[in-house]
């Protein structure tokens, strides 16, 4: 591959340029001879991204492609180009000491080019001398554009945070109060047991009939829920016939005891094995102490269930936050979108449907796990406005050979098509003023684009939307920001 040799340039043919077709014939000498044109292969650099940034180019003919390496990513390229005048290298350089001082991209000749090479402290020198004001603008909109960003980022990150929040504790209060619920109602079981138990010793009850009563105790803690489901006009009607057996004995309150002991399997039949157990004189006492403890087993039951609910939502907003793991590792895409659905569950209105169809053959992939649950957040509450009070919430997953494939889709209204290409736009919303800042699906293209190397899509028809996410299978480790494309 030959060497680019420096060649000079015709004020004419830098004039056809539109950067520089509004510049004086003296400005353009000026900018001739400051700067060289040099002549480029197909496949051959022309910047080197992490080389010391020391010249501003111009391409004159020819394409060119913009890539960047990033450590998480690998290589992101840009389309190709070919229209005259654009530009790349060292184009902060009118930032003096605040400029980077390597390339931050790679400009690479993708077909026989030529470009006007010019150096990085005369292109500095002279949008300082030929543009004061636009020099302080360029500045200011630099400057101030990325402490805008940051800021918006942070109170985007902070409005997701309040939305998960709220869910979140919406959906940690159920559990919450059936379990204090249930352990009110356990004192006193517990309270009225030991009296039943009392009473039966009271009363004389041999040793072992005693030990009888409490084998048939824990038979019928064990099988509490373990029976074949009936409905529930078979439960009633099983009731009754045990309440009214359970009068024929002369058991007080025996419409209060039945739906217990129904719960544990019991029937009339079960009566006379009691009554042989511990004895005619014994039978009221015991069935009562029977009933109260199976009621006593179903009460733990709940507060089990409810405090599993508990730690189940606790390990998925641990897993939504990430914040018991390294920030970059191997994730489950799965655990991911799950762990954001359980965290949403409160904000999801009764009437919307969330169905999950998932790939369960998608393997691992490399990620910022808290990043791409943030990116399923922006997504689903978008679906979830888009959808109002009714509709389905779809999430699917599939692959191909080397990218994992996340869809989510929505039945509200679609996206319009004459803002399809606007939605990934910095600020762009369709929302009403303060329901909004437009940077959530701009902040989740440049997670998955620029952080991780993938590809964000819509497809949309009124009542069908999916938005498709697409991520590397291969590893990687870190990352910048996403190349942003010259005009």
């Amino acid at each position: 591959m030959s060497v680019p040799t420096d060649l000079p340039i015709d004020i004419d043919e830098l004039r056809k340029l539109f950067l520089f077709e509004r510049l004086t014939d003296e400005q353009l000498t000026k900018l001739a001879g400051s700067g060289a044109v040099r002549s480029f292969e197909r496949d051959q650099d022309i910047l080197r991204q992490g080389e010391p940034a020391e010249c501003f180019a111009v391409l004159i003919e020819g394409e060119v492609q913009m890539v960047q390496e990033t450590v998480s990513a690998g290589t992101v390229a840009m389309p190709r180009v070919s229209q005259p005048g654009v530009y790349g290298g060292a184009t902060a350089a009118y930032l003096g000491d605040r400029a980077p001082d390597t390339y931050q991209h790679t400009l690479r000749a993708t077909a026989p080019s030529r470009v006007f090479m010019l150096p990085a402290k005369k292109f500095a020198h002279i949008v300082t001398e030929w543009f004061p004001m636009a020099m302080h603008l360029l500045d200011g909109i630099w400057s101030g554009g990325r402490m805008q960003r940051e800021v918006i980022d942070r109170r985007q990150r902070l409005t997701a945070l309040g939305t998960i929040t709220a869910g979140l504790t919406h959906e940690l209060n159920n559990p919450a109060a059936a379990a204090v619920r249930a352990v009110g109602e356990l004192r006193s079981l517990i309270r009225t047991s030991r009296v039943e138990l009392a009473r039966l010793a009271e009363d004389g009850i041999p040793p072992e009939r005693l030990r009888a009563l409490i084998e048939m105790q824990e038979n019928c803690t064990e099988a509490v829920g373990k029976l074949p489901s009936r409905s529930p006009l078979e439960i009633s009607d099983a009731e009754d016939e045990l309440a009214e057996a359970l009068e024929a004995m002369g058991v007080d309150d025996a419409w209060d005891l039945a739906p217990a002991l129904v719960q544990a399997g019991f029937g009339c039949g079960h009566l006379a094995k009691v009554c042989a157990k511990v004895g005619e004189e014994h039978a009221p006492a015991a069935l009562r102490w029977l009933s109260e403890a199976v009621e006593i087993s179903q009460m733990l039951g709940e507060v089990t269930e409810a405090t599993e609910r508990i730690t189940s939502l606790i390990r998925s907003a641990k897993q939504y936050s990430q914040m018991d793991r390294a920030p970059f590792q191997i994730c489950d895409v799965h655990e991911l979108l799950d762990s954001t659905i359980a965290i949403f569950r409160g904000k999801i209105p009764p009437g919307v449907t969330v169905v999950t169809d998932y790939d369960r053959t998608l393997p691992s992939i490399p990620a910022y796990g808290g990043e791409l649950n943030q990116v399923w957040t922006n997504l689903i509450h978008n679906a979830i406005d888009a959808m109002g009070e009714e509709g389905t919430l779809t999430v699917r997953t599939a692959h191909d050979e080397d990218e994992a494939i996340i869809e989510i889709g929505d039945t509200g209204p679609g996206v319009p098509d004459a803002i399809k290409d606007r939605i990934f736009e910095p600020f762009f919303t369709t929302k009403t003023v303060g329901q909004g800042t437009g940077l959530g699906l701009d902040i989740s293209y440049r997670i998955v684009a620029g952080r991780h190397g993938g590809e964000i899509k819509v497809r949309s028809v009124p009542g069908e939307t999916w938005f498709e996410v697409r991520l590397p299978l291969r590893e990687a480790a870190a990352a910048g920001p996403a190349p942003v494309p010259t005009p």
